[in-house]
């Protein structure tokens, strides 16, 4: 039995909690500017959280499918995107980003979706090839770090 679990984030608590990991992995770890790590996404996305048996955060991610999607997907209704994907450095390598990642995927098929695609920053490649993704297309630069676009049919 893992020392923490998954679950989607419904009440505010859960919310603020996420966005909490999300400040410490990608505006203080990672330099990127507050004002374009929350977006106008984060309303209308699912988020997941894992949590330590006491409660305390380790990680997070979101699901945006439907037309908050489209942007996302290259337009495809039937994609959803997996983004945000953070874990606390205290929490890395214990298997918490992989089961941020089934859980999102988890909620994607439960919403009819046939795949699930993703924005890695390139040094997360590996990680995420290793959960079925597929990396396409040339590499580019979003928030001041490269990134390659990948998908995995559910």
């Amino acid at each position: 039995m893992s020392p923490y679990s998954v679950r989607v984030a419904e009440d505010p608590a859960d919310r603020e909690a996420c966005f909490a990991v999300r400040k410490q992995v990608f505006v203080v770890e990672q330099g990127v500017p507050q004002e374009i790590e929350y977006d106008s996404y984060d309303a209308g996305a699912l988020h997941v959280l894992a949590v330590r048996d006491d409660g305390t955060p380790l990680g997070t991610g979101r699901l945006l499918h439907g037309g908050t999607a489209a942007a996302k997907t290259g337009g495809d209704p039937s994609a959803g995107s997996l983004g945000r994907l953070a874990v606390l450095q205290e929490a890395r390598g214990l298997g918490v980003g992989v089961a941020l990642v089934r859980a999102i995927e988890d909620a994607a098929r439960a919403r009819g979706l046939a795949a699930v695609d993703l924005h890695a920053q390139t040094h997360a490649l590996g990680f995420y090839e290793r959960l079925g993704y597929e990396a396409y297309g040339p590499q580019y630069m979003e928030a001041g770090i490269p990134h390659r676009a990948m998908r995995r049919a559910l």
